[in-house]
């Protein structure tokens, strides 16, 4: 295509906004006078995205909590697909958030509108039927992991791997000095990121026992120093948690900046999604949590297919970190776990060699390839 397109995007949640930004700067690379409109976040606006409505409005995670906001979710996914379906851009393309974006692809590839789905959703993790509604849905897949073509080409579904674009975002060599300094951190002291989770309904299940491992961290072995990097529009619900449960630890709150938390500390406490590989990129030890409403975890337990949950495990196919899910993650568990990273500085060095292995099999200059996929499909 020589003229530059017209796309719509919807990005759901920080990580799919993330994506989305990097994405765009690919696309405006090859297409100054790109023009995007539809749901997305800051990255997004920052390459000159026009967003209909926040991202924020679909970062909901669980059965139970998408239930109490679904009316307002299907409200903004009929009216957005009222406007495409009148406007006509030249692609739509879906970026992760498939309960929200694989319903109004199909919708909108029924009404002869190109349609683009930008991370496989993980069928190979859980809920395989979901293949069938992507058949239906999509006309291409952008895919973010090497397994993932073969497998949706086994299911008819025209699909190419562009690599994971946080593979190449994040430098190989841990700038870990840089951003201590940045962060008013001392070379010396020992950092915990404690990080649960950039969705509301994340904040509301993990804040409290992510803070409250922290306290029994420190109650154990007083002058750790915690940093714990906060999504814009989540304060309000992770500082009251700081304030009532840190004890005399000392947790500081970064608006932000998740990626110079992550290379100035130590060890991780995380909560299970993106930030769990942009963990591993960053070559750092973590404990993988996850808390959500008690319904929603036996649902999501019963459609899994695989033993771990945590992408750097998925990805090694291995159990290279420990994860601590709903009742197993106490805060004594979670303190325990990350204490042990702490004191084995040769675990750390082997998993650090494993992680490093895994940037290089993911990175692939994302944007462009990406680009140049869409660029096929919009020749179509």
């Amino acid at each position: 295509m020589d003229r530059a397109p017209q796309l719509a995007l919807v990005a759901g949640e920080a990580s799919g906004d993330l994506l989305a930004g990097l994405l765009m700067g690919g696309l405006r690379a090859r297409w100054p006078a790109l023009r995007a409109a539809g749901i997305g976040g800051p990255r997004m606006a920052a390459q000159g995205f026009e967003a209909w409505w926040p991202h924020e409005k679909l970062a909901v995670r669980g059965y139970v909590e998408v239930l109490r906001h679904y009316r307002e979710i299907a409200a903004i996914r009929r009216k957005l697909g009222d406007r495409l379906l009148r406007d006509r851009p030249d692609a739509f393309i879906g970026v992760d958030a498939p309960d929200f974006n694989l319903g109004l692809e199909e919708r909108l590839r029924a009404g002869g509108v190109r349609t683009i789905h930008f991370v496989c959703p993980s069928i190979w993790a859980w809920r395989g039927k979901r293949v069938e509604k992507i058949r239906r849905a999509a006309d291409h897949v952008l895919c973010l992991f090497p397994f993932e073509p073969e497998l949706l080409a086994a299911h008819g579904i025209a699909a190419t791997y562009v690599g994971h674009p946080l593979a190449d975002t994040i430098p190989l060599e841990v700038p870990r000095s840089m951003a201590r300094q940045a962060l008013g951190v001392g070379e010396r002291e020992t950092v915990v990121a404690l990080m649960p989770g950039s969705r509301r309904s994340e904040a509301q299940y993990m804040a409290a026992s992510v803070v409250q491992a922290a306290a029994e961290m420190h109650r154990r072995e007083p002058g750790l120093r915690f940093l714990l990097p906060v999504v814009p529009g989540l304060h309000e619900l992770v500082a009251p948690a700081v304030e009532q449960y840190a004890g005399g630890a000392a947790v500081t709150l970064v608006e932000g900046r998740s990626h110079e938390v992550l290379a100035a500390s130590d060890v991780v406490i995380v909560a299970s999604g993106t930030a769990t590989l942009e963990a591993a990129l960053f070559k750092r030890p973590m404990v993988i949590t996850y808390k959500m409403h008690w319904l929603s975890y036996q649902l999501m337990k019963r459609m899994g297919y695989l033993p771990w949950v945590g992408l750097p495990n998925i990805l090694c196919e291995d159990f290279v970190v420990p994860e601590l899910l709903q009742d197993a993650a106490t805060p004594q568990a979670l303190a325990d776990a990350a204490l042990r990273w702490l004191h084995d500085p040769a675990g750390c060095a082997r998993l650090s060699d494993r992680f490093t292995e895994l940037h290089l099999r993911l990175r692939r200059d994302t944007a462009q390839a990406a680009t140049h996929a869409i660029e096929e499909v919009l020749r179509g």
